[in-house]
């Protein structure tokens, strides 16, 4: 396969192994790494903000915006409300929520799978353009940033209330 033709197939490959990495990370008891989720909010951060300003000159995402932000900081909450965090053998950790962590991360994956499939079916002729700027889509994004980023601060405000030994 030449080079450009197999991009594609590495880029999803590796978004792939990220994702699963991640929604691994949704399982059992992980260790607090302090740095690892101050970076983590921070780049949540700065793609929120990306994606709000990508969201707000098209009209038509608006409501995507609004809707993905509400039940993502509304499921991130719930995730806090069903997180369990200790200290054990010294070691700080929490075990998070893996229903909700995965219910929205898989919500994700299925609709870029259903983009990916119907976007693939289309002629060569076909117009493309405006076919990846779908509101739904745009909405799970918004969604999964705003639930990651809500957890994240609630997880390191949870740590920092959790007794020095």
């Amino acid at each position: 396969m030449p080079a450009p033709a197999i991009t594609p197939l590495l880029v999803t490959a590796g978004i792939g192994w990220l994702y699963y990495r991640r929604i691994r990370r949704q399982f059992g008891r992980q260790p607090y790494r302090p740095k690892r989720t101050l970076m983590r909010i921070g780049v949540l951060s700065l793609l929120a903000c990306g994606l709000l300003l990508a969201g707000l000159p098209a009209h038509r995402l608006w409501p995507a915006l609004a809707i993905g932000g509400i039940a993502g900081s509304a499921l991130g909450w719930l995730a806090l409300r069903h997180m369990h965090v200790a200290i054990v053998d010294g070691v700080r950790g929490y075990t998070p929520n893996a229903w909700l962590g995965g219910v929205i991360a898989l919500l994700l994956v299925v609709r870029l799978a259903w983009r990916w499939y119907y976007f693939d079916g289309l002629d060569a002729g076909m117009q493309r353009v405006g076919l990846q700027a779908s509101p739904l889509t745009y909405g799970l994004i918004v969604a999964l940033v705003a639930y990651y980023l809500v957890s994240s601060i609630g997880l390191v405000r949870r740590m920092r209330a959790l007794p020095s030994h």
